[in-house]
C-alpha cells in the first residue's frame, strides 16, 4: 500500500499572523514540502491542476519535473489533471516527457474540475463535463498505446496518421487514477478501462463515497479485469498531527474557522469525529485511517492533504517528520496485518513493465517515418527561386 500526500497549492494567509506568502515563496515551499515527503519516506506526493486564485499549480507537469529532479525514489502524481479542459493531446505527450524525465515515478488522476469558469476560459460547455472526460480520455488512452492513430471526435479537431512523441517511457503509459466525488459515470469509466479509482474522501461525512467505489469495483469485474477486491482504490483525506491531541485542536483551529471549504455552523470537533479529517495524536490519526479501510475495503493508495488553509512551511515539516515516522510505519504494519491475500496491490512503473513484458525486452515505438509534415521534411534544399513549390512561402 502506498502513502503519501497532495497538495490544492493554495496561497492562503496565515489567519495567526495575517502574513499571505507570495506566488514565489508558496511555490519555493511546496518544492521543500514534497522533497521533505520523500525525505520522512512517504511513497507519493500529488499536485492539483488550478488555473484560478489563489492557486500557483496551472502546469503540474513543469512543477512534477523539478520535484523529479530532486528526488529519487518517491512518486509522482497529480492530485487532478483537468480532462475536461485540457487537450488530451497535450496530456498524452507532457505526460509522457515528465515521466520519461522521472525515470517512470510519474502517474496521473484525471477528473472534471470543480472551478465552473475553466470551461469557458478553455473553451468548452460545462454542460458536456461528463461527455468531455469520456471522449477525451478515450483518445488519450488511444494515443498512449497506439504508435499511429486516426481519431475524430467532438472536442478536438480530428487526428490522421498521428504519433504523440516521445512514446511511454518502457512502452507502459503512465498509470491513470480516475477521481471523482459524484459522478458514477467516472467511476464507470476508470472500471472500463482497468484503471484506478481515486474518491477525495475529505469535507464529506465518513463513507459518503462508499457507493462510489462499490460501483467501481463491481464494474471492475463486469469488465473481465478480476474480481472486485482487486479493483485499484485511492482515498484522500486531510489531516493535523501533534504529539498531544489537545494539542492539535488547538493549533488547527484557528485555520480551520478560516478556511472556506467548510460549513462553519459545525464545530471542528463535529467535523474530527464524523469526517475523514483526521486531528489529534499520531495514534489518533492512525485509528481514523483504519476505520477507511474498515468502511472501503483493502485499498491501494492513501494521500492526505496538509498544506492547505494558510499554514506555514514550519508547521507542514513539522507535521510530516510525525506522519513518516510515527503514523505510516504504524499503517504498514497494521494494513498488511488485515489484508485480504487476494487484494491488488499498488501500481508501480516497475511492477507494470515486469507484468507486461516479464523478463524480455520492452517494447519499442514503431512510429510512422517523417511524411514531410515539417518545413525541414518537406522537400530537399533548392538554392534556385525557380525551383520553389508556388505554394511555399519566401521566408525574409
Amino acid at each position: 500500500m502506498q502513502f503519501g500526500i497532495f497538495s490544492v497549492s493554495d496561497i492562503t494567509a496565515d489567519p495567526t499572523t495575517g502574513h499571505t506568502p507570495s506566488e514565489a515563496e508558496r511555490i519555493q515551499a511546496m518544492v521543500r514540502i514534497a522533497v521533505k515527503a520523500e525525505e520522512v519516506g512517504l511513497d507519493v506526493f500529488g499536485i492539483g491542476e488550478h488555473h484560478n486564485p489563489p492557486f500557483f499549480s496551472s502546469s503540474p507537469t513543469t512543477f512534477l519535473a523539478h520535484v523529479a529532479a530532486l528526488t529519487r525514489r518517491i512518486t509522482l502524481s497529480t492530485a487532478v489533471t483537468l480532462a475536461t479542459t485540457t487537450d488530451p493531446v497535450r496530456i498524452a505527450e507532457e505526460y509522457a516527457l515528465a515521466q520519461h524525465l522521472a525515470g517512470g515515478r510519474l502517474d496521473l488522476t484525471l477528473g472534471r474540475g470543480n472551478t465552473v469558469p475553466v470551461y469557458e476560459w478553455f473553451g468548452q460547455d460545462i454542460r458536456q463535463g461528463v461527455a468531455l472526460a469520456i471522449e477525451n480520455y478515450d483518445l488519450l488512452h488511444r494515443l498512449w498505446r497506439e504508435d499511429v492513430v486516426d481519431w475524430e471526435g467532438s472536442s478536438r479537431p480530428r487526428l490522421r496518421g498521428f504519433t504523440s512523441t516521445p512514446r511511454p517511457l518502457d512502452g507502459v503509459p503512465p498509470f491513470v487514477w480516475h477521481g471523482s466525488i459524484r459522478s458514477p459515470q467516472i467511476a464507470e469509466q476508470a472500471a472500463f478501462y482497468g484503471n484506478g479509482f481515486f474518491a477525495n474522501n475529505i469535507l464529506a461525512p465518513d463513507g459518503h463515497f462508499l457507493p462510489l467505489v462499490n460501483h467501481y469495483r463491481q464494474r471492475f469485474a463486469h469488465y473481465g479485469h478480476g474480481t472486485p477486491e482487486q479493483a485499484i482504490v485511492g482515498l484522500g483525506g486531510q489531516a493535523f498531527i501533534a504529539r498531544r491531541s489537545q494539542d492539535a485542536f488547538a493549533a488547527f483551529r484557528p485555520y480551520f474557522e478560516k478556511a472556506p471549504v467548510y460549513d462553519h455552523s459545525r464545530p471542528l470537533e463535529w467535523y474530527a469525529e464524523r469526517t475523514p479529517l483526521s486531528v489529534g495524536s499520531p495514534q489518533q490519526v492512525i485509528d481514523q485511517t483504519m476505520t477507511f479501510r474498515e468502511t472501503f475495503g483493502d485499498y491501494q493508495r492513501q494521500l492526505w492533504v496538509m498544506d492547505s488553509s494558510g499554514l506555514p512551511l514550519p508547521a507542514v515539516l513539522e507535521q510530516l517528520e510525525l506522519l513518516g515516522a510515527e503514523v505510516v510505519p504504524v499503517l504498514r504494519r497494521e494494513m498488511a496485518a488485515r489484508r485480504s491475500p487476494g487484494a491488488a496491490p499498488a501500481p508501480t512503473h516497475r511492477a507494470r513493465v515486469r507484468d507486461r513484458f516479464g523478463d524480455g525486452p520492452t517494447r519499442q515505438a514503431r512510429p510512422n517515418p517523417n511524411r514531410g509534415d515539417n518545413l525541414a521534411g518537406a522537400l530537399p534544399y533548392q538554392d534556385s527561386d525557380t525551383a520553389r513549390p508556388a505554394d511555399l512561402p519566401v521566408l525574409a
